[in-house]
Parts: C-alpha cells; sequence; structure tokens
C-alpha cells in the first residue's frame, strides 16, 4: 500500500532489563509490576492515538495525521505528558500497596522511570491476519532513536520533524541535539526532561520549558 503520513510514539520503560535481571529470584513480582506500568500509559493512550503493538517493556503507537497535522501534534504531544502522570500514579500506589512485600521488585518500584520517542513521517501498513504492520524507514527510525546520546534515564526526545509542526506552542519546548546514526546519519532532535513531581498539570523539565503542550 502507498504510504501514509502518520505520527508516531514509542514509550519505554527505562530500567526495566536491569530490574528484570536484577529480581530474577521475585521474577513474578517484577514482570506483574511492569505490565501494570506499562497498561498505565496505554489506557491514558486515545485518538488519534492508536496502539500498534507492544514490544517487551515498550508501546508502539501511531496517529494518522489527518487533514490538521498540526492540530494532532499537539494533541499527541499534550497525551505523551499525560503518560507520565499515569505511570508515576500507577508506580506511587503499587509502592504503596506493596510495601508488606519484602522482595526486591516490590522495594524498589519507584526506580522505574520512563522515556518516550516521537517522531512524524511516512509509514506503510499492511495486515497479518488479525495483526496490523507498520513498515518503512520512518518506522526504523523513531526505533532507533530509542538508542541516543541522552544520559537521563525520564525524558521526552521529538525529532525536529515532529517539533515542526507543535508551531508557536513549542517554540521554546526541549534542548536542541543531534544524534548520530551510521545508517540514517544525522537527526536532529529536541530533548525535555520531566521534573521530579509526577502528575503536576503545570510540570516543567529541568531547564523550565514547558513539559505540556
Amino acid at each position: 500500500m502507498d504510504p501514509e503520513a502518520v505520527a508516531l510514539v514509542i514509550v519505554d520503560i527505562s530500567g526495566y532489563t536491569q530490574f528484570i535481571r536484577f529480581h530474577r529470584t521475585t521474577l513474578p513480582h517484577a514482570q506483574e509490576v511492569t505490565s501494570q506500568l506499562l497498561e498505565s500509559v496505554i489506557d491514558k493512550a486515545s485518538h488519534p492515538l492508536v496502539l500498534n503493538k507492544l514490544e517487551g517493556d515498550a508501546a508502539f503507537l501511531y496517529a494518522a495525521l489527518g487533514d490538521d497535522p498540526a492540530a494532532a501534534a499537539r494533541d499527541i504531544a499534550g497525551q505523551v505528558a499525560g503518560f507520565f502522570a499515569a505511570f508515576h500514579g500507577r508506580a506511587r500506589d503499587l509502592s504503596a500497596g506493596r510495601a508488606g512485600c519484602a522482595c526486591d521488585a516490590c522495594q524498589r518500584i519507584r526506580d522505574l522511570q520512563l522515556k518516550a520517542v516521537l517522531h512524524v513521517g511516512e509509514a506503510s501498513f499492511r495486515r497479518i491476519r488479525q495483526f496490523e504492520e507498520l513498515a518503512g524507514e520512518d518506522v526504523i527510525l523513531v526505533h532507533r532513536l530509542l538508542k541516543n546520546s541522552v544520559a537521563a534515564h525520564e525524558y521526552v526526545l521529538m525529532t525536529e520533524s515532529f517539533h515542526r509542526l507543535l508551531g508557536d506552542a513549542g517554540a521554546a519546548w526541549g534542548e536542541a541535539r543531534v544524534e548520530a546514526y551510521d545508517d540514517l546519519g544525522p537527526v536532529a532532535v529536541r530533548v525535555s526532561y520531566p521534573t521530579a513531581s509526577p502528575g503536576m498539570a503545570d510540570r516543567t523539565d529541568s531547564k523550565g520549558m514547558p513539559f505540556v503542550i
């Protein structure tokens, strides 16, 4: 099928691999915790965002840009900000609810963090039985951007192509960076670092920039 203009979003639990490996003696609790945290994020997604699939500790979502790409981008950026509030709210509740369990997994729930990558481009769709598969260079790029030079474990990274759609609403948003990949070349991005006060509607990043579009 012909490629379609889409926004692509990946949300990923930071520290998942270490959390599972370190807590392998309490693996059932560790897996249950991370599953509930990822579900809390997925439950916050709404139109135009659609869950495409789960990828281990990550969720891959997309949205058709429609007739007003700028409005869609602002909606998606706002939803992503809400993902962090939902994630940390569930982590707080799980930590309190499991305080009586002495296992390392239940005692270290608040160590887990969230990161998100946003991009706009094109993707081709194909259906294999009941599954919808997205393909194309932009799909590869958004996944590749999960491996980046950002030192923080919790952040929102958006490509300049996504950032441009925000217009004036995102003029002061994020730190400009360039990520380089051997097969894709340099990729201009913006990165915002949420503060340590999750769930606040007016939260800002560590540079005082608006986190919610």
